[in-house]
């Protein structure tokens, strides 16, 4: 048991990949870990020898198979969805599947400036020595570049349009230009991008046309039925719970229930039998936010209520 609140899932899932790779005898792109098909199997789940592979998606399997279809080519990808749709857990493991490193992310925010999307400076060594590659201090894009791995980008359209332009050259050329030092770095093979982005939240910025062009885009949806998103709500909450070691609650799938019903209804904004009209709230009401609501009532439970999870 690590004291790590919160490892990268190529750690935590450590003998999925390791099963994966001892098993997969496909051809593989350039700087790939896994193959196409074994990436699609680590995150949709499926039977590896005598092991199972459990899912790290619950959803349509031809929609993971799109994202890794882009990857082994030259275009970047984009996964867009409204709050809760999984875009970053599904980013996360793409990137650990792919090049065994999720760790390359840049967290796009109102105040992310183009120093921390290309690279920046060491003042000290700058003063010192002068404009020179010991003085640059690489961001994870530029490390990607390097390594010819993935970098994610969250929340893409939360940056300022004019920020976002600086990846156009990145995505079209596979070159980062360096002017003070009169040189380039060049992305090596199995370097891409992996991007996320919402149109529902306040507070964000479209892609312009050309930068939207560099992007294949692949739509994240809810969960299609309720089983599916009692399902994943289950056992992402488990999953949460064991990590905080906070003991299940004998009524976990049933109250799992109860709070999704409550969710459907508000976000349709009338009841299950179409009797009542309901006042929908401005929040998306995600099964994210369905997620938290029940980790935050098996503490309750096991701390405050002899360890029965009830509203």
């Amino acid at each position: 048991m690590t004291d790590v609140l919160r490892e990268p899932v190529e750690k935590t899932y450590a003998d999925d990949l390791e099963a994966l790779m001892s098993q997969d005898d496909r051809p593989k792109p350039t700087g790939w870990v896994l193959s196409p098909q074994a990436v699609v199997t680590y995150i949709v789940g499926g039977q590896v020898g005598k092991r199972q592979i459990d899912a790290k998606y619950v959803g349509d399997r031809r929609i993971i198979e799109t994202a890794v279809a882009t990857l082994a080519t030259d275009r970047a990808l984009l996964l867009l969805g409204v709050p809760g749709t999984a875009k970053s857990w599904v980013s996360e493991h793409l990137a650990a599947a792919i090049s065994g490193d999720s760790t390359k992310i840049i967290q796009c925010t109102a105040g992310t400036d183009e120093n921390q999307i290309r690279y920046g400076w060491n003042y000290a060594q700058l003063l010192a020595k002068g404009p020179s590659r010991d003085a640059l201090v690489p961001t994870p894009l530029f490390r990607a570049m390097e390594s010819g791995s993935l970098c994610r980008l969250e929340e893409l359209t939360r940056m300022g349009s004019d920020v976002q332009d600086t990846l156009i050259t990145v995505l079209s050329e596979k070159m980062l230009p360096i002017p003070e030092l009169n040189d380039a770095v060049y992305a090596r093979r199995g370097f891409n991008v992996i991007a996320t982005a919402n149109d529902r939240d306040k507070g964000v910025n479209e892609l312009s046309a050309a930068l939207k062009r560099r992007f294949n885009v692949v739509v994240l949806p809810l969960p299609s039925d309720l089983d599916q998103e009692i399902q994943i709500v289950t056992r992402r909450v488990g999953e949460m719970a064991q990590s905080l070691d906070l003991p299940a609650p004998k009524n976990v799938v049933e109250e799992v229930k109860r709070v999704l019903e409550i969710f459907r209804e508000l976000r349709s904004g009338e009841t299950a039998d179409g009797k009542t009209t309901l006042k929908s709230p401005s929040a998306t009401l995600s099964t994210a936010e369905a997620i938290a609501v029940m980790v935050s009532g098996f503490s309750h439970a096991t701390y405050f209520n002899d360890g029965i999870l009830s509203a």
